[in-house]
């Protein structure tokens, strides 16, 4: 049995409303143990058997089926996650900025996004990890950033999802 952290992409904050209670029912319903969730932006803590491509496709199939959306499902081992954040390679909280990790399911995706720190302006800094974008960017900016700009478009939808480093100790915890 493996621990995984489960991000879905685009819950509560993109029109996708879902309730956590009703989410951790419908990942129970679909076999997954020990299911909690992280807040209400579409974090999740399960146990499971299956390899982490099992437990992405196996999420994103019990959430479309029981809430009737697209959904887009990132899932990595509790482990996987610690050496994420634990290699940050900003200062992790600076004050008027914002400290994301932008997790990256598909090779060239990550490639053309680590692109993007050539037209970072100065106050924004984007740095390539292991599966991962690392950014930071000025409070209210982040819209407004490269980054920012950019994961909006329809691309990249199935293969991102980002989280603040305050969300992801919440979620290792």
């Amino acid at each position: 049995m493996t621990t995984y952290a489960a991000f879905l992409r685009g819950v509560n904050v993109g029109g996708v409303n879902l309730k956590m209670a009703d989410v951790a029912a419908a990942l129970t319903a679909a076999g997954f143990t020990n299911v909690r969730t992280v807040l209400a932006s579409g974090n999740v803590v399960l146990d499971s058997t299956a390899k982490v491509a099992g437990v992405r496709k196996k999420a994103e199939a019990a959430l479309r089926e029981n809430f009737g959306y697209d959904a887009w499902v990132l899932a990595y081992d509790l482990e996987t996650v610690r050496a994420i954040d634990a290699a940050y390679p900003f200062e992790r909280e600076v004050d008027g900025y914002q400290s994301y990790v932008t997790f990256v399911a598909d090779a060239a995706v990550l490639g053309e996004l680590a692109k993007l720190g050539d037209q970072a302006g100065a106050e924004e800094k984007i740095r390539r990890g292991d599966g991962v974008i690392y950014w930071q960017v000025p409070k209210g900016a982040t819209l407004d950033s490269a980054i920012g700009k950019t994961m909006g478009k329809p691309r990249y939808k199935s293969s991102t999802t980002t989280r603040n480093l305050r969300t992801l100790a919440k979620v290792l915890r």
